[in-house]
């Protein structure tokens, strides 16, 4: 058993970048689904949705923290699967989704209602400690600095072929 898990855990590790991939398109994808309705929603859909920030004693403006928790995670959704900006997005994803888990909590509605929100969170919490992957834009630009930018890499591979060994 332990030669066939370690040779799946080989097999499956030279595919990480991809299975990021996947993970950020799925989870991005989602999120953007999730929040288009509450973005088109109008200024209506946001003040309801504004309004769960009172169970944290604010009541001011809950028209702008409804379009807000909305706007992040649409816009944060397609960041996330865009792998761009990826660890800010992570982190305001993930305070979204606390918020939302402690809004669900406190209102009484339960964990079975609150654990996606749980669940997502902590997605995004260990996401921001595992990266985008190479298969992103903050690869392409240089913000990932796990590989180098794949404009330093095609430099380098190309440095290393043209200048003589010494």
């Amino acid at each position: 058993m332990q030669k066939i898990m370690a040779s799946l855990s080989q097999i499956l590790s030279s595919y990480r970048d991809l299975g990021l991939l996947i993970f950020r398109l799925g989870l991005g994808g989602m999120f953007m689904w999730h929040g288009f309705p509450k973005i088109a929603g109008g200024v209506a859909k946001w003040t309801a949705l504004g309004k769960t920030m009172s169970v944290f004693g604010i009541s001011f403006a809950p028209a702008f923290w409804g379009f807000m928790s909305g706007f992040t995670e649409f816009f944060g959704g397609l960041l996330l699967a865009l792998g761009l900006f990826y660890r800010p997005i992570c982190v305001l994803l993930a305070g979204n989704m606390a918020v939302a888990f402690t809004s669900q909590m406190l209102e009484g509605k339960g964990l079975f209602k609150a654990s996606q929100s749980l669940e997502d969170g902590f997605s995004f919490l260990g996401a921001l400690f595992v990266g985008p992957g190479k298969y992103s834009l903050d690869q392409i630009l240089g913000f990932n600095a796990e590989h180098g930018s794949l404009q330093d890499n095609r430099i380098t591979n190309g440095a290393s072929i043209m200048q003589p060994k010494l």
